[in-house]
């Protein structure tokens, strides 16, 4: 009686050990980050081909809040992300500068491209002076939609209405319409609008709604398109999970992490191009 009194005490111990175990598990932090990134990377299909390759690399799962870039970096000011992922240089450097980011990796480039009507109301297909063509639209009182949203894209969209000699703010009329949403609504829009519009690259080549909108301008040098990483000053936002952000970091400067970027196609063309290897970019 002793003997099995003694052997049913064992066996509740070990059931309470393991039960223990699995509690200890379940409560166990998540390895999990937040990504503040931009709606092209979202939108081009970009993180959903390379993020599942991260997480099977490292278990760590990310979760990225979409935003423009003006949006993504002020997230990061906050402390309410981890690694901010953006493309508008100047504003990186500026977030540098304030102290909210530890430094600055470039990761990938592609480039903007003007888009708009088949038709071409403003006469400019096949141009590659992007300045030119802002200009023949704002003559011709051509539709346009701006994302209006600090986005990066909306911020090269400023530089280039600049370029062309053009105060959009002062002379923008009926013809020019914000409507301070992604990359994927402003072309959303155009195509319902049979207006132009300006995006990146990979976001037009995996939007699927491209209605009677074509490319009507590339390949202006000024329409080149750069974007970085940066981990979150853990000494502004203690709560920032530095080792695991710096991983993610690391993966994407990584010969693994750019030859991702490099394989990820739609029709056999490229999206992004990995320039981590740049110290100018």
């Amino acid at each position: 009686m002793k003997m099995i009194t003694r052997h049913l005490l064992i066996a509740i111990a070990s059931y309470a050990a393991i039960g223990a175990c699995a509690f200890a598990q379940d409560k166990s932090p998540e390895k999990s980050i937040v990504v503040a990134s931009t709606t092209s990377t979202r939108d081009s299909g970009l993180f959903g081909h390379i993020l599942p390759l991260f997480k099977a690399r490292t278990a760590i799962e990310v979760r990225v809040v979409a935003q423009g870039t003006g949006k993504a970096l002020d997230t990061g000011r906050r402390g309410d992300a981890d690694v901010v992922f953006v493309h508008a240089k100047p504003a990186e450097e500026k977030f540098l500068a304030e102290g909210f980011g530890v430094k600055r990796y470039p990761v990938m480039y592609n480039d903007f491209v003007l888009i708009g009507p088949k038709s071409d109301p403003a006469g400019i297909k096949g141009s590659k002076d992007i300045a030119a063509a802002l200009k023949a639209v704002k003559d011709k009182g051509a539709d346009f939609i701006s994302r209006g949203d600090r986005s990066g894209t909306h911020q090269a969209e400023l530089r280039l209405w600049k370029a062309a000699g053009i105060d959009i703010a002062k002379d923008k009329g009926a013809w020019y319409k914000e409507i301070g949403q992604g990359m994927g609504a402003a072309l959303n829009t155009a195509s319902a609008a049979n207006a132009y519009v300006l995006a990146d690259r990979g976001t037009w080549l995996s939007f699927k709604n491209k209605g009677e909108l074509a490319i009507a301008v590339e390949g202006d040098k000024r329409l080149f398109n750069q974007y970085g990483v940066m981990l979150v000053n853990p000494a502004k936002h203690p709560n920032v999970k530095k080792e695991l952000g710096q991983q993610f970091i690391d993966w994407l400067v990584s010969s693994e992490g750019q030859k991702a970027i490099a394989d990820y196609k739609i029709n056999g063309e490229q999206l992004f191009y990995p320039d981590a290897g740049d110290p100018g970019a």
